[in-house]
C-alpha cells in the first residue's frame, strides 16, 4: 500500500517534522545537560506524538486495505490485511 490521500501525506509528514524537532531539542537538552524531568517530558511527549501518527497511519492503511483497495483473492486476503493489522498493533503502535 502507497499513501495516495496527499492531505493525509501531508498531515503525516508534518507530524513527523515536528517530532524530528522534537528529538533533536531532546539532544540539544542532553547536550546542555538540562534537568531530568524536563528530558523525560520531552521524551513522553515524542512517545505521545509517535503514537498518535502511528495510529493515524494505521487508520489510513485500514481505510485504504479494507475498504477502497479491490480485493483479489476475496475473504481470504481481507482476513490477512487484518492479522498484519493486529501484528502492527501487537508490535506497540
Amino acid at each position: 500500500m502507497k499513501l495516495e490521500n496527499p492531505e493525509s501525506k501531508r498531515n503525516l509528514l508534518n507530524r513527523l517534522k515536528r517530532i524530528e524537532g522534537q528529538v533533536r531539542g531532546v539532544q540539544t537538552m542532553v547536550e546542555d545537560e538540562r534537568d531530568c524531568r524536563e528530558i523525560l517530558q520531552q521524551l513522553s511527549s515524542i512517545r505521545s506524538a509517535v503514537q498518535g501518527a502511528s495510529l493515524d497511519f494505521l487508520q489510513e492503511y485500514a481505510t485504504e486495505c479494507l475498504l477502497h483497495q479491490p480485493i483479489k483473492d476475496g475473504e481470504l486476503q481481507r482476513e490477512q490485511l487484518v492479522k498484519d493489522i493486529v501484528m502492527l498493533i501487537g508490535k506497540g503502535i
